[in-house]
């Protein structure tokens, strides 16, 4: 994430235009006066075109940098003279050091488009004014946009040059047609084969070339026009503008110009047809409509629940107003839909790179992504920017119980800004255009969310979450988790996001908690942040069966029914120690509300009324680094005292984090050395950990917990009262043999199963709960 995006926490109330969206189509380029300076933006446009308005002054300011360095040493004198005996004026030219184009340079690499904030910071830094950072930012992207300019034209040229030579040779030969079974003249009145397949192809392109005009121009918000139409059957069939051909390249280029849609890319190793790509992209269109209409629309489409006060989906308004874009819902599977709205730590553009990046987006949601891939780039966006960006992912989304299946998904993943400082990015499944191997158990309907810039670095976010899946495969307890959207609705997104963008801005602060030991260095708290990530990381893996992670199922041992248990190999991993690796996990609900739960399981002075590591005893905090202003939010480093004189204390580290949607408690038992070099800013990749820890969430808008058969009450208009409670996860990874060529004994899965459920009891019997 670009350095320099955070700033002081200031929320400020703002909303997004109404009128932003409505236009013919999806013509959602129309730009809102958000600044209320009285100037429209358009889509595709350079912004920077008022460079050329400035006055005289600032253009000499601003001759400086990587568009000056050929230019000339030393101040250049004006040869005009003016009348009379004034001497000649000079203009002074402000050359940078090297030192500080090289600085310029690395923070442009990360973010073309700084903030005032950030400019002063660099202009304090580079001895330089605020004006000179600011016109060598502009002047450098204008260098960029035209040097990729230059090089889209030379590429253009080229193609043009190869048609040409093709369009030529084909003349040639139709001047002197030669008959193919006998070699002689052909008759001019016949018509030859090659020409019937030309007619044939030229038809079937044309079609092809209205059918993406017509796409083009809902995308740009105006019709297009295709090329002229060819003056002969010769030109006919090979094409007047060298934009198509006898041969379709694995490009399709619209004409020039700055409105002209992106090009799309398809990689070699796919058999991708121009028809794929422009459904793909129709598809993405009529899901980027959905999504900002669902966004802005409230009532009737939007109902409030009493209870709570979430917004719940009106579905006889939802299939009044939109039309299936991936077709009718299948035979049992049932809905989920949520919308939520936040205030988040983040500017729009660092948001939308985010989320069009795999890698970025899993770090910031990883406890709600197993995995994720991005299989097929088909735009990356227009004018060096991400906007009209459209790719194809795979991902594998999870809750953290062994009792809800991974949602394995295919989607899209379209990008579009709105206005100036307002982007959407919407997914949408393709199961519909794409056929599947697999068993589809999960459709992700239009979903995503729209961006709002904010002053000081901050941005509103709406989200939309909208899914079909198959109820089946979920066990009763989760059902009303999941149906009421706060399983893997907006709420969590939105509560994670906040969450993730607020240690991030903690983190990059000069200033330190009060509650932080000033005793580790900076190094020394990147280094066991860097740790505690990589344990909760394999604490979520081992508590979902994802693809991403390779685990056994055993076959051995009296295991609870639900009780999941898996195995898997650790050879020559660094973290971890080699052997036999068990996990075994399992969810209970408690008639506790969340909170008090996670309360009580993350403070260190309750831990030995459960926890077996503790030594029958409280547990002192040696190290607190906090992650967020909620107390919660931190990774802390514990000390358990020694059962005698002659035994060592153990050190646990451990992570905890809580938000609106749920809470973690991860911890692992450490080497005393290994930490030390961590804490002194050492490489936490060798130390070797196995994790364990527990998973909060609510049980769900009307589940009153499970009864004897194992199934969840609901209201059944008997009068009961609402009772609140917690859906408690608890999951162990233990090393059961030292020797990753041993085989399960039927003891070890016994043991972590009796471990698991002795746990659950004691947590039971600290907070009073009914067994």
């Amino acid at each position: 994430m670009p350095t320099g995006v955070f700033s002081q926490p200031r929320l400020v109330s703002s909303s997004i235009p109404k009128n932003m969206f409505n236009s013919p189509g999806l013509s959602l380029a129309l730009q809102p006066n958000i600044d209320n300076q009285g100037d429209e933006t358009r889509l595709g446009e350079n912004f920077e075109g008022n460079i050329g308005r400035r006055s005289r002054e600032e253009e000499h300011e601003s001759r400086s940098g990587s568009d000056n360095m050929d230019g000339g040493s030393g101040d250049d004198h004006d040869p005009t003279t003016a009348a009379g005996d004034k001497p000649p004026r000079k203009k002074r030219y402000h050359r940078h050091t090297p030192q500080q184009i090289q600085e310029l340079e690395a923070l442009f690499k990360e973010c073309p488009h700084p903030d005032e904030k950030q400019r002063l910071e660099l202009s304090k830094r580079l001895c330089l004014e605020t004006r000179q950072v600011k016109f060598w930012f502009q002047n450098r992207r204008t260098q960029m946009k035209t040097q990729l300019e230059r090089h889209e034209n030379s590429l253009l040229r080229q193609e043009n040059d190869k048609l040409r030579a093709e369009n030529m040779s084909i003349r040639d030969a139709m001047r002197n047609p030669i008959c193919t079974n006998c070699g002689g003249p052909a008759i001019i009145g016949d018509m030859s084969l090659e020409e019937q397949h030309l007619r044939i192809e030229n038809a079937r392109l044309k079609d092809e070339l209205d059918r993406v005009c017509a796409l083009a121009g809902k995308f740009l918000g105006r019709p297009i026009t295709g090329p002229p139409l060819p003056n002969s059957s010769l030109e006919l069939g090979v094409g007047t503008n060298g934009t198509f051909g006898t041969t379709m390249a694995t490009t399709t280029t619209l004409p020039l110009g700055h409105d002209a849609l992106p090009t799309m890319v398809v990689p070699s190793n796919r058999p991708a047809t121009t028809l794929d790509r422009s459904m793909f992209l129709e598809l993405a269109l009529a899901a980027m409509d959905e999504l900002v209409k669902m966004a802005q629309t409230d009532e009737p489409l939007w109902i409030k629940n009493i209870e709570g006060g979430r917004e719940m989906l009106n579905h006889d308004e939802y299939l009044r107003t939109f039309t299936p874009c991936i077709g009718l819902k299948p035979n049992g599977f049932v809905t989920e839909a949520s919308r939520e709205t936040g205030v988040v730590i983040i500017n729009s553009l660092a948001l939308v790179e985010t989320l069009m990046d795999s890698n970025r987006w899993a770090e910031m949601f990883h406890c709600m992504i197993a995995g994720t891939s991005t299989t097929d780039v088909i735009s990356n966006g227009m004018g060096g920017t991400r906007n009209g960006a459209l790719q194809l992912m795979n991902a594998e989304l999870q809750i953290l119980s062994p009792l809800v299946p991974v949602r394995e998904v295919s989607f899209l993943r379209f990008c579009k800004q709105h206005a100036e400082g307002v982007w959407a990015v919407v997914d949408v499944s393709i199961d519909t255009i794409k056929e599947s191997t697999t068993f589809v158990t999960c459709r992700r309907l239009p979903s995503g969310c729209v961006v709002q810039d904010m002053p000081n670095g901050y941005s509103k976010v709406i989200c939309v979450e909208h899914a079909e899946y198959d109820e089946s495969q979920v066990h009763q307890l989760y059902r009303p988790l999941l149906s009421s959207g706060m399983g893997f609705g907006a709420q969590r997104w939105v509560a994670t996001l906040q969450r993730q963008c607020e240690c991030l801005a903690i983190l990059m602060s000069s200033t330190v908690p009060t509650r932080d030991h000033t005793a580790i260095t900076a190094s020394g708290r990147r280094s066991m942040l860097k740790l505690a990530q990589r344990m909760t990381d394999n604490f979520c893996a081992g508590v979902c069966a994802s693809t991403v992670h390779k685990w056994n199922k055993p076959n051995a041992g009296n295991v609870d029914e639900d009780v999941r248990v898996m195995t898997r190999k650790s050879i020559d991993d660094p973290g971890e120690p080699p052997g036999i690796v068990l996990s075994a996990a399992t969810s209970v609900w408690l008639p506790v509300s969340p909170q008090r739960l996670f309360d009580f399981l993350r403070d260190e002075r309750l831990r030995s009324e459960w926890d077996i590591l503790s030594n029958g005893g409280p547990m002192q905090e040696m190290a607190h680094i906090a992650k967020g202003q909620d107390h919660g939010n931190c990774v802390s480093l514990l000390r358990a005292s020694a059962m005698n004189a002659n035994q060592s204390s153990m050190l646990i580290l451990q992570e905890t984090c809580i938000d609106a949607a749920g809470s973690l408690v991860v911890y692992a038992p450490v080497d005393i050395p290994a930490m030390h070099v961590v804490m002194n800013g050492g490489d936490s990749a060798y130390v070797a950990l196995l994790p364990s820890g527990f998973a909060i969430v609510p049980d769900g808008p009307g589940s009153h917990g499970p009864i004897s058969n194992g199934h969840v009450n609901g209201n059944t208009g008997g009068g009961s009262s609402r009772v609140g409670g917690s859906l408690l996860t608890v999951a162990f990874q233990i090393l059961v043999n030292s020797l990753p060529t041993a085989k399960l004994t039927v003891e070890s899965v016994e043991t972590v199963n009796n471990l698991i459920s002795c746990t659950v009891q004691k947590i039971k019997a600290a907070l009073q709960c009914e067994s």
